[in-house]
């Protein structure tokens, strides 16, 4: 058993929030009981996820999708209130860690996302490795842009919706991004990436992508971002000795 305080503290240490300019606030954000035996991690702050942490009695939650977002309603009603409430009556603390989370060098989403996908990693194309948001890599043969999408689905268990570049073309060289980075796309084809990887699409993703000449893969905002939660709930189990158990709550986005 451990305490919250060391908890989050280890997390800030780890993953440096305070270099991020993020969206939502990265941390502590619903206090809970001070000591903690079991972390449930999980992708989104739900109320599924919620009630499986009431379940399994948890201590602490464990999020790369928390509260508290720019721009977002303040009032706490409907919802929001339910969600707290859920929180507050059964004494769990929420923590979360969001482009910290994607960015870190070993524990992020992209680095493990790469790795889950067999990416030689090469650095990034946005900043330092463990800074930047758009990782450059190669996949381990060159391939297809359609055998490049059975390997991502294979991987992810998640069919990925695939626009093809004029012309075609093997992939040797690939960028990725976790989430919601469909509009990194001109970056990662100015880094020279034959293909982009990330969660969601929008309309303009597939006039970019076929203007640009790159190959673009929307592999699920959701199953990009499974990996880098559970590995940071999983250095917190080794370091400071407590139970961790991730739920993924299906989720086809």
């Amino acid at each position: 058993m451990t305490t919250s305080t060391e908890l989050v503290a280890a997390c800030d240490r780890l993953l440096s929030p305070a270099r991020f300019k993020d969206y939502t606030l990265n941390g502590l954000q619903v206090e809970g009981r001070e000591r903690v035996a079991r972390v449930m991690s999980g992708v989104t702050a739900c109320q599924a996820l919620l009630d499986q942490a009431v379940a399994w009695d948890a201590d602490l939650l464990l999020v790369h999708h928390g509260y508290f977002w720019k721009n977002e309603p303040v009032a706490v009603t409907g919802m929001k209130r339910r969600r707290l409430a859920t929180l507050l009556a059964h004494d769990i603390g929420l923590l979360a860690y969001h482009l910290p989370l994607d960015a870190h060098a070993e524990l992020g989403n992209n680095a493990r996302l790469g790795e889950r996908l067999g990416f030689v990693a090469e650095g990034c194309a946005d900043g330092e490795l463990g800074e930047g948001l758009i990782w450059r890599g190669r996949p381990s043969v060159p391939m297809s842009a359609a055998a490049l999408a059975d390997h991502v689905g294979e991987r992810l268990g998640r069919e990925p919706l695939l626009v093809e570049a004029p012309g075609g073309g093997e992939v040797r060289r690939v960028a990725w991004c976790t989430g919601g980075a469909q509009d990194m796309i001109a970056e990662a084809a100015a880094a020279g990436a034959d293909a982009f990887i990330s969660g969601e699409i929008s309309e303009r993703t597939t006039h970019l992508a076929r203007e640009l000449g790159i190959h673009y893969l929307a592999a699920g905002h959701h199953a990009t971002e499974r990996y880098g939660v559970q590995a940071l709930g999983e250095r917190l189990a080794a370091e400071f000795g407590i139970e961790h158990r991730f739920v993924d709550i299906d989720n086809p986005a």
